[in-house]
C-alpha cells in the first residue's frame, strides 16, 4: 500500500509539478522503480484493486498499464507459466473493470494482454484460451467494450513484423491460430453492429470501435478463404458501406473498404457497382459544401476501386464514367494543400498504362484511346489548374522564394503521369493545349502562375515530344524570352524567378528545336547570361547555356555571340555561383573556344577570358618549364603539344592564386583541346 502510495505520488509530480527538478526526480524514481521486482505486483494491484489509497483520475493506472506491458515485452518470456495464468486473469479484470475509463487507458491493458499472450508460447495455443477467456467477459456486465479493444488490439500486434522480438515461425503460428477464430469474431461483430447487446455505448461509438475492430481482422487476412462471390451480400459490407453515410464512421469505414479492395480481386466490380450512388449521394453534396473530409475519402477509395481493376475502367461502363468523373472533380477541387488530387495521381497512371500496353489489343487500342482522350485531356487541364501556385505565395517578392513543399512533391509525382497524358494524347495535341498566344494580348494582363505550370508541363514530356520526331512552333518561348529580358533585373523576383527558371529549364530540354533559327541564338544568350546572376535560375540557365553550345554548335559558334560569351565569362570572377553552375558555363565557354578556328582570335579570346590571372599563370608556367628543364635537362625532348597541355593540368592541380572560374575553363579548353587532338592549339596560346 505505502509502494503504491509513492507511485501515484510520483505520478502526479511527473505530470502536474511546475518544478523541472521535482519531475526530473520523480521520473528517475519511476525508471527505477520499474526495474523492481515489486513493480509486477504493485502495478497488479493498482490495476485490478477496487480500493486505492489515491484519489483515481486514471493517470495512476495509465502508469500501471505501462509498467506491466514493458516488463511483459521486456521479461515475459522468463516467467513462470502460473504466473503467467495469474496475470493473464488480472489483465482481463483489469481490462473489464476499467473499461467505462479513458480509451487508451484500456488499449494500454490490451496491448499487455496480447504481450503477455504472444509469449506464452509453453501453452501451445496460447490465443485459445485467451479466446475462451473472452468468451466468459463478453457475457458479464460492461465485458463487451474491453473484448472488442482486445479484438481490435491482438491481431495488429500480431501482423506486426517490425515487433522483431517474436520469431517469424511463432508469428505465424499465432495467425493461424487467430483466424482459425474468424467466424465467431465476424458473427460477434455482427451482432454488434445490429446492436443486439447493450454495453453502455453510444450508437456512434459503438460503430466505430466494430469498424476499428473489423480493420484489424481485414488486416490480419480474416477474409481469406471467404468466397469472392459472397461479398456482395455479406451483412458486414453493407454494415461498412452503410457507415459511409454517418460522418462519425465515414473515415473508418472508408479505410476498411480500401484494405478489402486492395486484398479481394472480386470486391472492386461489388463496389464499382456503387460508385453511382456515392457519386449522387455523397460525393457531390461534399463538394458543393467544401466538405474535404468526404471529398478525401472517397477520392481515395474510387482511387483504389479504379487502380485495383483498371479492365474494368476501360469497358466504359456507366459505373466507370461515373468513377472517371468523380475523379476529375476531385482532382479540380480546390484545397489548401495538394492532398486529394496526389491520391488519386497512381490511378491515372495505372489506367493510363493499362490503355498503353498489351492488355488492350490492337484492334481495340484505338477505340480505347478514343473513348478516354477525352477525360485525359479534361484530366491534363485539372492537373495544371492544380499544381499552380496559390495566390498567397504568389505575392511572395523575395529574393530567396521558391515554391512550397507540398506543390514540389506533388509536382515530382505528377512527373510519370504527364509522360503517359502525352503519349496518349500524342505529343502535337498535348503541346498544343500547353501553347497559348493570347498570353501576350495587349489588352490582357500576362497569367504567369498559368505560364509557369504549362511551362513545367513541357519541360517534363521533352523526351517524349523529341522522340517524336515532329517539329513545333516554340515561338511562344521565344516571345517569353523576349518579354523577361526586357524586365529590370530588380522586378525579376519572387515568383518571376521561377517562371524565368522554367522558361531556361525549357530551353535546355528542346535546345535543338528552339536555335534551329540563327536569329534566336543572341537573344538565348542574353536572356540565360542574365539569368546565370540570379540564385534560383542560375543552375537552369547554366546548363542551357551549356546544351545549346552542345546541340546549336553552328548557331553558337558565331563569330557575333563570341563578345557575350567573353562577358560570361569574365564577369564569372565576380560571381559567387556553385561549382556545378560554374562548371556548366564554362565548358560552355570552353567548346566555343574549342571551335574557333581563327587561331589568332582564339588565342585572343583566351588571353582575355584569364587575362586577370595571366600574371599567376604565368609565373606558374615558367616554374614549371624550370621543372622540366631541372629534372631532364631540356623541354625539346617532348612534343611541344604535350608539355602545353601537361602544364594547364599542373597548373589547374597546383594553384591556389587564380578564381576557380579561370582554372575550370583551363581544365575544360585542355579537355577540348585533347578530344579534338589539335594540341598544336594550346601550344599557340603558350
Amino acid at each position: 500500500m505505502e509502494l503504491q502510495m509513492k507511485v501515484a505520488q510520483a505520478v502526479h509530480v511527473l505530470n502536474h509539478d511546475t518544478e523541472s527538478s521535482n519531475r526530473v526526480a520523480a521520473n528517475q524514481w519511476l525508471v527505477q522503480f520499474q526495474q523492481t521486482e515489486a513493480a509486477w505486483e504493485v502495478a497488479t494491484s493498482i490495476l485490478t484493486s477496487d480500493h486505492q489509497p489515491f484519489p483515481s483520475d486514471f493517470e495512476v493506472e495509465f502508469f500501471a498499464a505501462q509498467i506491466l506491458k514493458r516488463k511483459i515485452q521486456n521479461e515475459g518470456y522468463y516467467l513462470q507459466l502460473g504466473v503467467k495464468d495469474a496475470l493473464l486473469n488480472a489483465l482481463l479484470v483489469a481490462a473489464k473493470r476499467l473499461s467505462s475509463g479513458p480509451p487508451q487507458l484500456l488499449t494500454q491493458i490490451c496491448l499487455a494482454l496480447s504481450a503477455l499472450i504472444l509469449r506464452s508460447v509453453e501453452h501451445g495455443k496460447p490465443i485459445e484460451q485467451l479466446f475462451y477467456s473472452l468468451q466468459n467477459l463478453q457475457t458479464q456486465n460492461d465485458g463487451i467494450v474491453a473484448v472488442l479493444e482486445m479484438l481490435t488490439v491482438l491481431p495488429e500486434e500480431i501482423v506486426d513484423t517490425q515487433n522483431t522480438e517474436i520469431s517469424a515461425s511463432h508469428r505465424n503460428q499465432y495467425g493461424q491460430e487467430l483466424l482459425s477464430h474468424t467466424p465467431m469474431v465476424v458473427e460477434f461483430l455482427l451482432q454488434q453492429s445490429e446492436n443486439k447487446f447493450q454495453c453502455g455505448l453510444q450508437p456512434n461509438e459503438r460503430n466505430r470501435k466494430v469498424l476499428r475492430c473489423l480493420l484489424s481482422w481485414v488486416r490480419a487476412g480474416c477474409f481469406s478463404e471467404t468466397p469472392e462471390g459472397s461479398f456482395p451480400t455479406h451483412p458486414l459490407l453493407n454494415f461498412v458501406f452503410n457507415s459511409l453515410q454517418v460522418s462519425s464512421s465515414f473515415d473508418l469505414a472508408i479505410e476498411v473498404l480500401v484494405e478489402l479492395v486492395s486484398r479481394h480481386e472480386g470486391l472492386p466490380q461489388v463496389l464499382l457497382c456503387r460508385v453511382p450512388f456515392l457519386k449522387e449521394m455523397l460525393l457531390l453534396p461534399a463538394l458543393t459544401g467544401g466538405d474535404v473530409k468526404v471529398i478525401a475519402g472517397l477520392a481515395c477509395l474510387m482511387s483504389e476501386i479504379g487502380q485495383a481493376a483498371p479492365s474494368l475502367i476501360v469497358e466504359a461502363s456507366a459505373e466507370a464514367r461515373a468513377l472517371t468523373d468523380a475523379l476529375l472533380s476531385c482532382v479540380a477541387f480546390p484545397c489548401e494543400d495538394w492532398d486529394i488530387a496526389d491520391s488519386t495521381l497512381q490511378f491515372w497512371s495505372s489506367l493510363a498504362s493499362y490503355i498503353l500496353g498489351p492488355d488492350v489489343d490492337g484492334t481495340n487500342k484505338k477505340n480505347v484511346e478514343g473513348m478516354f482522350f477525352s477525360v485525359f485531356s479534361a484530366l491534363l487541364d485539372a492537373l495544371l489548374l492544380r499544381a499552380q501556385l496559390d495566390e498567397s505565395t504568389f505575392s511572395d517578392e523575395s529574393r530567396t522564394f521558391d515554391l512550397p513543399d507540398g506543390l514540389v512533391q506533388f509536382r515530382m509525382n505528377l512527373v510519370e503521369l504527364l509522360v503517359d497524358i502525352c503519349q496518349l494524347l500524342q505529343p502535337a495535341t498535348f503541346v498544343q493545349k500547353l501553347f497559348f498566344s493570347g498570353w501576350f494580348s495587349t489588352n490582357v494582363a500576362i497569367p504567369w502562375k498559368e505560364v509557369e505550370i504549362k511551362l513545367f508541363a513541357l519541360n517534363v514530356v521533352s523526351d517524349v515530344v523529341l522522340q517524336g520526331g515532329q517539329t513545333f512552333d516554340f515561338s511562344v518561348v521565344m516571345q517569353l524570352v523576349t518579354v523577361l529580358s526586357s524586365w529590370p533585373s530588380d522586378d525579376l523576383k519572387g515568383f518571376m524567378c521561377i517562371v524565368y527558371r522554367s522558361v531556361a529549364d525549357v530551353i535546355g530540354s528542346y535546345s535543338k528545336l528552339i536555335s534551329t533559327l540563327e536569329t534566336n541564338a543572341r537573344p538565348l544568350l542574353l536572356f540565360l547570361a542574365a539569368g546565370i546572376s540570379e540564385p534560383l535560375s542560375s543552375n537552369a540557365c547554366a546548363s542551357a547555356l551549356r546544351k545549346l553550345c552542345e546541340d546549336a554548335s553552328a548557331v553558337m559558334y558565331e563569330p557575333s555571340n563570341l563578345d557575350i560569351f567573353m562577358w560570361i565569362g569574365e564577369a564569372l570572377e565576380k560571381k559567387c555561383l556553385p561549382l556545378e553552375d560554374e562548371e556548366e558555363v564554362v565548358t560552355a565557354i570552353s567548346q566555343v573556344l574549342g571551335y574557333v578556328s581563327n587561331k589568332e582570335l582564339q588565342n585572343n579570346l583566351l588571353s582575355k577570358l584569364l587575362s586577370s590571372s595571366y600574371d599567376a599563370i604565368g609565373k606558374l608556367v615558367s616554374f614549371f618549364l624550370q621543372y622540366l628543364v631541372y629534372y631532364y635537362g631540356s623541354v625539346l625532348i617532348f612534343p611541344f603539344g604535350v608539355v602545353a597541355s601537361s602544364c594547364i593540368n599542373w597548373v589547374v592541380q597546383n594553384s591556389s592564386m587564380i578564381h576557380r572560374s579561370k582554372l575550370l575553363a583551363l581544365k575544360s579548353l585542355n579537355q577540348e583541346i585533347g578530344c579534338k587532338g589539335a594540341n598544336k592549339k594550346s601550344c599557340d596560346f603558350f
